[in-house]
């Protein structure tokens, strides 16, 4: 395996495919509301084929957050708040730039004390079962917002996409220990 390989996961040649399948995704996404994925889409497409995948796959990333974010706002879920559910949702303490810090729900700023009027917290690291709905309506809406990107893929080139980018899914998760 080359160094780019040893870094990727997966050959020249696995990428290659991997990229011109899922730059058939990208093309065929919408932009619609997508303002950092009509952005990104924008720019040169790479000629080597691991640049070239790197890029197809931002632009998914992108395209699903762009998706997601619409969701969060269509759930009553602005820019202040939505870190606040993150870490509701990943059950840690709140954080700021500075690191880590723990606090009293009273020193929240007031969009975020929104999630106990609203029912959605009883505390700074529990979702109450209307916190629980909120959180899913969303997931659910990223996920619907996001799949007509991939409709251009039959289920059997999704599997193909899937398989063929396990390696590089596989080196990344490595690097990442």
């Amino acid at each position: 395996m080359d160094s780019e390989g040893a870094v990727t996961g997966g050959t020249g040649g696995t990428r290659s495919v991997a990229a011109q399948t899922v730059a058939g995704v990208v093309a065929g996404a919408p932009i619609e509301g997508r303002m950092l994925y009509a952005g990104l889409r924008a720019l040169a497409v790479p000629e080597v084929p691991v640049a070239r995948l790197w890029h197809a796959a931002t632009l998914l990333r992108e395209h699903r957050g762009d998706g997601h974010n619409a969701a969060l706002v269509a759930n009553g879920i602005g820019g202040t708040e939505a870190p606040v559910l993150l870490a509701i949702s990943s059950a840690c303490k709140r954080t700021n730039s500075a690191g880590s810090t723990t606090c009293p729900r009273q020193s929240w700023p007031p969009s975020s004390t929104a999630y106990a009027a609203a029912a959605w917290s009883t505390r700074p690291a529990g979702f109450t079962d209307g916190g629980h709905q909120t959180k899913n309506r969303s997931k659910t809406l990223t996920d619907e917002l996001t799949a007509p990107a991939y409709d251009a893929l039959s289920p059997d080139e999704l599997d193909e996409l899937i398989a063929g980018l396990e390696p590089t899914a596989a080196a990344a998760q490595a690097a990442d220990s």
